[in-house]
């Protein structure tokens, strides 16, 4: 016990908390046995020099928590405990005080052992870096903090008359703001009680693989592809089946070989990441196996408020024979990823069980950010805000495509660039193998660029170009950082 507090603890204070998790933990690891006596706290305090009152509380918080007993008058002992192990000498080389415990096999559901073998998200670094192109981000600069603000304060002046859960299905108002924003913007007829709010995309998926997924069921995802739609559907047990795209999308004549696909994920305004429209042809495809088959289409429209060139693609909601069409948006895209907010147009039918799940899974999203984005909506600010936004990253967009042609020319590829926040850039001259050490060499530059290769399913890499390929977002960056960073990747090239 005498190393239990050093100098050094006692200089940061807290002895009391530290003199009760070392005796607590000897006695789980039965360095003090059931009915041992501890010393005195009058010698205990002695010993490691504090006071009689800081071991005395120590004392009192292992009691209250049924570690030791007590009678007036008598020693404190180590009560009887289920989980103490037999008493044992502290290993060689461990220091006095210190506590080894046994290690336990962590045992984990067949859902949480799918999670636990992906990766786990890690802090950006985009402050140390030239230039980050790492894509998803959006400029802060960007955020409409005033109009926000003066949704939020409208939001707020409605008070209720009392605080309480609310429909899972989402706020009316909002329902409702968003009813008439998506057909005016992507001309798609839907009720308000079709639509479920949801906490972003990633929530939207999560309850689509909880509602019409079973364990076993096969699931087709476009190849290359959204890692985290791959990683949900695995996560629910089901067989994820990649499907390859090119330049007219998915590849549709694939699922027609395929049985009982319960499910199809697809991206058809702009795929991600390759950029590609799944074409007339192909869509109709689609629907007509989804009609056919009876499976399920979830259609992620994660950045169709972005197209330069023409107007944004309609759903395939909008199209006939759509009835087995969920029609996924987000606003992490068009306001912030910050703002957890999302929305699923689901088939009447189906509306019951997700609002359901939704309601089991966290009750309902939150209220405030709900009401002050359906005033944003309501107001007109929100599509003020997008045609701004788009503006602003189709400056972003030309610097970055003129910046690769003046720097990169003939050395590179790009596709992908008719709409969105990103582009795929092929470098001709390099094999995919190079592709790890050319982002090594980047990073080492100040500039982060990102890997097209972990977009692609493992078992299904035989459509994979033969070149290594990143993928460039610039939503997040100023055209002067753009320039800086493409420049900059043109030197990393050239050594």
């Amino acid at each position: 016990m005498g190393q239990l507090v050093t100098e050094k603890d006692r200089a940061r204070g807290g002895t009391t908390r530290r003199i009760y998790e070392a005796l607590k933990a000897q006695i789980l690891a039965g360095t003090y046995g059931p009915k041992d006596r501890l010393p005195s706290t009058r010698a205990l305090a002695a010993e490691l020099g504090v006071s009689r009152t800081t071991v005395t509380a120590a004392y009192e918080q292992l009691l209250s928590e049924g570690f030791l007993e007590s009678r007036q008058g008598a020693p404190s002992r180590v009560a009887l405990l289920h989980e103490q192990q037999p008493a044992r000498p502290l290993d060689e080389g461990t220091p006095s005080g210190a506590v080894s415990l046994p290690a336990t096999p962590v045992r984990l559901s067949r859902f949480g052992a799918t999670l636990a073998e992906g990766p786990v998200w890690a802090p950006p670094q985009s402050d140390a870096l030239v230039a980050d192109f790492r894509y998803g981000d959006l400029s802060a600069a960007d955020f409409p903090a005033e109009a926000w603000r003066r949704a939020v304060n409208a939001a707020l002046r409605r008070r209720q008359p009392r605080l309480a859960y609310d429909d899972p299905g989402g706020s009316a108002h909002l329902r409702t703001a968003l009813q008439a924003y998506l057909w005016r913007a992507r001309g798609l007829r839907c009720e308000p009680q079709q639509i479920v709010i949801v906490n972003g995309s990633q929530q939207g998926l999560d309850l689509a693989a909880r509602v019409l997924v079973d364990p076993g069921d096969r699931v087709a995802v476009e190849d290359p592809g959204y890692v985290m739609a791959r990683r949900v559907f695995a996560a629910a047990g089901a067989e994820v089946v990649p499907i390859a795209v090119d330049e007219e999308g998915l590849r549709t004549e694939a699922l027609a070989g395929l049985d009982a696909v319960r499910l199809a994920y697809v991206t058809p305004s702009h795929q991600f990441p390759l950029g590609s429209v799944l074409s007339a042809r192909r869509r109709q495809e689609l629907l007509s196996w989804s009609g056919r088959t009876g499976a399920y289409v979830i259609e992620d429209d994660y950045d169709g408020e972005y197209r330069y060139d023409i107007r944004p693609i309609p759903p395939l909601q909008t199209m006939a024979h759509a009835e087995n069409v969920l029609y996924l948006g987000t606003i992490s895209k068009s306001l912030s990823p910050m703002l957890r907010l999302g929305y699923l147009v689901v088939p009447p039918p189906l509306y019951p069980a997700f609002a359901a799940a939704k309601q089991l899974v966290d009750r309902h999203s939150p209220s405030l950010d709900q009401e002050a984005l359906a005033e944003m909506i309501a107001s007109g600010a929100y599509e003020r805000h997008i045609r701004r936004s788009r503006r602003s990253n189709g400056r972003r967009r030309t610097a970055l495509l003129a910046a690769l042609k003046a720097e990169l020319g003939d050395q590179v590829t790009i596709s992908g660039a008719d709409a969105g926040l990103h582009v795929v850039v092929w470098f001709d001259r390099l094999g995919k193998a190079e592709e790890g050490p050319l982002i090594a060499r980047a990073r080492a530059a100040g500039i982060g660029l990102y890997p097209v290769s972990p977009l692609y399913a493992a078992c299904e890499a035989g459509h994979r170009p033969d070149r290594a390929g990143i993928v460039m977002g610039y939503a997040s960056l100023d055209v002067t950082e753009i320039g800086k960073g493409v420049a900059a990747l043109a030197r990393v090239l050239r050594g």
